[in-house]
């Protein structure tokens, strides 16, 4: 005869089957893939956003493959006059050297975070959101010598493709508009870290959330420098 096994106390509890299953899963308030809320929130708008930039990306692509008008060289349209010689994309490439830098500093700030160095973390996402006000500061330069100085519109382009301003004010000004919230979150966590009401909660997931959308908006940069400036 065999014998009969009884069950370890340690066993997780099995769900019934059937419907009564399906009702006892989804109202017992479970965690998926042990993923808190917050971050599993803030995946999803990341997914929907790169949705929204894929298409504006594509369309930008799909109209300048298509215009029979000239597109502007970027190299002459983003070059900034230093002592008497045109040099071509010097501020882009500060601009992307800040926002890199800025990316780095998150993700220090994020190190510190679980190491409970409230300081440290809150003196680093200061310093991040200095660097995307720095670069938001340099884009509105950008957008006022090109309207200013080089005559360029929405709806039209004195340097060639007329398509041209509208989906580069359009693209860049929705991400600049990314940057500029990223900046305003990362100083409300940043004086709540400083505060110390993070430290009493416990959970510094927070930091880590805000550190998402900040290596977002820096990874749809690389995509917009890419095709606008070196294509």
């Amino acid at each position: 005869m065999s014998a009969q096994l009884s069950p370890s106390k340690d066993a997780a509890p099995v769900s019934p089957g059937g419907w009564r299953g399906l009702v006892a899963d989804w109202s017992s308030d479970r965690e998926v893939f042990s993923v808190s809320w917050g971050k599993a929130m803030m995946w999803i708008f990341l997914l929907s956003d790169t949705f929204v930039f894929s298409c504006f990306l594509t369309g930008y692509m799909t109209v300048r493959v298509s215009t029979p008008a000239p597109w502007p060289n970027p190299s002459e349209v983003f070059a900034l006059n230093i002592g008497g010689v045109e040099v071509p994309l010097i501020l882009i490439a500060i601009m992307t050297f800040v926002l890199i830098t800025s990316s780095g500093t998150m993700a220090m700030a994020v190190n510190f975070a679980y190491r409970r160095d409230r300081r440290r973390t809150a003196a680093l996402m200061l310093a991040t959101a200095a660097f995307g006000a720095l670069f938001v500061g340099m884009q509105a330069f950008e957008w006022t010598k090109l309207i200013v100085e080089e005559g360029i519109r929405p709806w039209g382009n004195p340097m060639g493709a007329a398509q041209f301003g509208a989906t580069f004010f359009m693209i860049t000004g929705f991400h600049g508009m990314h940057v500029s919230a990223g900046v305003i979150y990362l100083l409300i966590v940043a004086l709540r870290v400083l505060r110390g009401r993070v430290e009493k909660s416990g959970n510094y997931q927070i930091v880590e959330i805000a550190g998402l959308y900040w290596h977002f908006v820096d990874l749809v940069w690389v995509f917009i420098f890419a095709l606008f400036y070196l294509w």
